[in-house]
């Protein structure tokens, strides 16, 4: 409460003219008459500590969404036209929705067939997916795997792969995933070789280092066209949002 009546007062005081007062030209019983005012007001109305609260988050929201556009419009190039992540979706687009993902991350998996149902069910929303493997070795060894399926069998392989990685019920091992090459018909061994090549450490590399360009630090992480959205999001706001963009 302490922290909450604070706020409120330094709100308040901000919003008063610059030359109503200086504080610091008080003397000492001009001031604690003051701060005995101020400390009578809230007692009074407390509810106006919570107004002011919430007047605050709101504008640091509005400063951080801001602060994001700026992140999104600095790095569009490497977001949206890196070259070598894969698109998915309607590559011809009027909407291009990007992904941050870690397979092994709970609430990427929960998202996942909700991203499909809504560029499936919407048919002009161009989806990329960056892969940014950050919860540990499995993790890693996943994006490694699905990335070295890209390059040796092309972008529907690569499809397959991530949609069965993102399923895989088992921890992320060199087994796991032998066996998982084979039942989507590929070689293993020449997967394990490319898997550990200096492209695929390129391609991991770019994406680590605009991730902490675009100050993202979790997963799953989206980007629409300019707006920056951290953490997941249920279909339906991410089809309100697609609706909000086209306006």
């Amino acid at each position: 409460m302490k922290f909450l009546a604070t706020t409120a007062a330094a709100l308040c005081l901000t919003a008063l003219p610059a030359a109503a007062f200086d504080i610091d030209k008080m003397s000492d019983s001009e001031r604690a008459a003051f701060r005995a005012e101020i400390r009578a007001y809230l007692l009074e109305n407390p509810e106006v500590i919570f107004e002011a609260v919430e007047v605050m988050e709101q504008r640091q929201a509005q400063a951080e969404a801001a602060q994001d556009i700026e992140l999104v419009t600095a790095n569009a190039d490497a977001i949206f036209n890196d070259g070598f992540s894969w698109v998915g979706g309607n590559p011809e687009g009027d909407i291009t929705l990007v992904e941050f993902i870690d397979y092994r991350c709970g609430y990427c998996r929960k998202a996942h067939d909700e991203v499909v149902e809504l560029i499936e069910s919407d048919g002009n929303i161009r989806f990329i997916v960056k892969e940014f493997p950050i919860l540990g070795e499995g993790s890693v060894l996943s994006s490694r795997f699905a990335i070295a399926v890209k390059h040796l069998y092309g972008d529907e392989a690569y499809e397959a792969a991530h949609n069965a990685l993102i399923k895989l019920k088992q921890d992320a091992t060199k087994t796991t995933l032998g066996r998982l090459a084979e039942s989507l018909g590929h070689d293993k061994d020449a997967l394990f070789a490319a898997m550990d090549t200096d492209k695929v450490n390129e391609e991991l590399n770019a994406t680590r280092a605009l991730a902490q360009r675009l100050r993202i630090s979790g997963t799953p992480t989206f980007v629409m066209q300019d707006d920056l959205l951290r953490g997941y999001l249920p279909l339906q706001n991410m089809q309100a949002l697609v609706a909000q963009k086209r306006g």
